[in-house]
């Protein structure tokens, strides 16, 4: 099959490779949309590599080359023996962590059985660290990780259900914990700040606004307009931080307040230079962007003495029903179904062909009009 390889750092070259093969668990699946992430132009340009050997060293692209997309829906092509979810013809949403249910094992590691599968103990991932991700023909995948697609959506708009279910799993954990100030409680959060009017600040402000109800204000911020543009017309304040630091918009748009809820959407080590700026004592910070090139722990000094929350999220946990399905990536799915969440006006490139994907990463990411990039293949 022909699938498009990260050989280095900035080295993507679309050439044959194996087939998936198939087991008693599994399926194979024909790839109709796959979406390209953050983390995948991350893992392009150097930033990040997650594919470590058994002493943890960093295993070199060079050394080890990887097929990135680990967000993605395919068309069953083929069962394994002990697969009963799913048939040939369907067309699924993927589940990409594989697990303790991914492979039957049981006992469930403590990770799994607590439901948090997305840090099981055997954790693997395709297209993050090293097994063969979706930016290819074919893909396999444990059947108990697909979850047929029933309404009428196209697969473009499917594979957005990986990013939200990680903008779920990422609230769940925030709300799951103590802390000063939350969203129904006997002292509210008042003003929200999402840093980062891409994809996931988009998602984490629709999610606020038409799942959780929040009412109060949630401002955004970016450097680019269009995003802006976007965001207020989901119910958000724009910041143009291009034009205005973050303090002294912070401190306009809520009459002297200061931020209760802080979502880290950017990648941005930037943003953490300004955030004692604005930042209430004992607030909320969830850290959800990843890359954060050009800084150092030096600059959490001034974050730690306001004595904040933290909370890190990665992915989307959440354990799976009693019928087998991945709970996060169902109700993300049913979202999307139901239109609660828009995801159209966030998918701003679209990818024919394996030989078209090179594009996102060399040419269309970091233009002003970019947002999400997504490479859709005719059924086979």
């Amino acid at each position: 099959m022909k699938a498009a390889v990260l050989e280095d750092v900035k080295k993507l070259r679309v050439g044959n490779v194996p087939d998936p093969e198939l087991n008693a668990r599994a399926v194979v699946l024909g790839v109709r949309a796959v979406g390209v992430c953050g983390t995948d132009h991350y893992i392009f340009q150097g930033h990040s590599n997650y594919r470590v050997d058994s002493k943890g060293r960093v295993i070199p692209l060079k050394e080890q080359p990887q097929i990135l997309g680990h967000e993605f829906c395919g068309e069953v092509l083929e069962t394994g023996r002990e697969v009963r979810n799913v048939k040939v013809g369907d067309l699924v949403l993927c589940d990409q962590g594989l697990n303790c249910y991914s492979s039957g094992r049981w006992p469930l590691c403590p990770y799994c059985a607590s439901g948090d599968s997305h840090q099981c103990a055997y954790y693997q991932e395709p297209g993050i660290t090293g097994l063969p991700g979706a930016m290819a023909e074919y893909i396999a995948m444990p059947g108990v990780n697909c979850i047929p697609v029933t309404a009428e959506i196209p697969p473009e708009q499917v594979v957005m259900s990986e990013p939200l279910a990680c903008i779920i799993h990422a609230c769940k954990r925030v709300e799951a914990q103590p802390a000063r100030y939350t969203l129904e409680g006997p002292e509210r959060v008042r003003n929200i700040l999402i840093t980062g009017a891409g994809p996931a600040g988009l998602l984490f402000l629709q999610y606020l606004r038409n799942v959780r109800g929040f009412a109060g204000r949630i401002l955004i911020s970016d450097l680019r307009e269009k995003n802006l543009e976007i965001a207020k017309q989901f119910g958000g304040t724009p910041i143009n931080a291009s034009r205005t630091a973050l303090p002294e918009a912070v401190q306009e748009l809520t009459q002297g307040g200061r931020i209760h809820y802080l979502i880290e959407a950017s990648g941005s080590a930037t943003v953490f230079k300004q955030i004692p700026g604005f930042l209430a004592k004992q607030a909320t910070v969830l850290i959800y962007g990843l890359g954060h090139t050009g800084g150092s722990l030096e600059l959490l000094s001034n974050i730690l003495f306001l004595e904040p929350h933290l909370v890190s999220t990665i992915g989307a946990s959440g354990g799976f029903d009693s019928s087998g399905s991945p709970v996060i990536y169902r109700q993300s799915l049913e979202l999307i179904s139901a239109g609660k969440i828009k995801v159209l006006p966030i998918i701003t490139h679209r990818y024919a062909a394996l030989e078209d994907v090179h594009k996102s990463f060399e040419e269309d990411h970091g233009k002003h009009d970019y947002i999400k990039g997504v490479m859709s293949l005719a059924p086979r």
